[in-house]
């Protein structure tokens, strides 16, 4: 399970919070799961995963196959994410402005938001010719401490959250916290200095990523490359086009709120 919001941020009604973790267990490359693999995902009881499954077929949220006696999302979930998609002027507003950047300099250009220890991409646009391990499409997480864009908003996210968050990973990465701890310190400081800040957390992807606010929500944007290349050269190349890019987009928000 991810970091919750702090007590005062925390939903009243706990049963709709566990129906919501059950939801949120369902990712990529588990599109299936039983009321066994939802108890070990969300720490919950199974007698609770039972009765909150029930509960959400009989929502539509989830899906039963009466064979394998299994979920799946049920065609509802997908109605919510098509109304936030749809109904997000921050997207329909920066995706064509990404799109250009992206065509333009042969570059990825991602947008991303906070949810629980992840970044939730909400639009990306990949032409950088040169093949990468991972396709990266809306709706998919990366994780908070290891990327820039994670990094970005731990710069700018409220202080109480952000603490939960390095006492959780304190807690559950062990000898390797220090190394990171560092990287995020170090990530932290670049966005206060510079506005951005740069992380290589995969084999030869360089990524540099700002954050920003719309309507009370953090953001963070993000440009990638594949490369070989030094890092300071890459940093060198896209800061720019990133800083750039950000302020196309605020200027696009803001005239669009005149």
């Amino acid at each position: 399970m991810g970091v919750m919001p702090t007590e005062s941020q925390s939903p009243r009604n706990r049963s709709l919070e566990r129906g919501v973790e059950v939801l949120r267990a369902f990712r990529p490359g588990s599109a299936q799961l039983g009321n066994a693999e939802l108890a070990e995902r969300t720490g919950l009881p199974r007698s609770t995963i039972s009765r909150l499954t029930q509960t959400l077929v009989v929502a539509g949220m989830l899906q039963v196959d009466p064979e394998t006696r299994t979920y799946r999302l049920a065609p509802a979930v997908l109605t919510l994410a098509h109304a936030m998609r749809s109904g997000s002027q921050l997207l329909a507003l920066a995706s064509p402005l990404m799109r250009g950047a992206a065509q333009t300099h042969k570059i990825n250009v991602g947008l991303a938001a906070p949810d629980q220890d992840d970044m939730v991409y909400l639009e990306s646009h990949r032409y950088h010719p040169r093949p990468s391990q991972r396709s990266v499409v809306s709706g998919q997480r990366v994780p908070m401490a290891l990327t820039s864009l994670g990094r970005a908003y731990l710069a700018v996210a409220p202080p109480a959250e952000t603490q939960l968050r390095l006492q959780h990973w304190r807690q559950a990465r062990g000898p390797q916290w220090r190394a990171l701890q560092m990287a995020i310190e170090a990530a932290v400081q670049d966005v206060s200095h510079h506005g951005y800040c740069v992380a290589a957390w995969q084999h030869e992807v360089v990524a540099l990523a700002t954050p920003f606010v719309h309507q009370g929500a953090h953001c963070a944007l993000n440009v990638s490359v594949s490369t070989a290349r030094p890092l300071s050269d890459m940093r060198q190349e896209l800061a720019p086009i990133l800083m750039t890019l950000k302020q196309q987009v605020l200027n696009a928000l803001a005239q669009n709120r005149l």
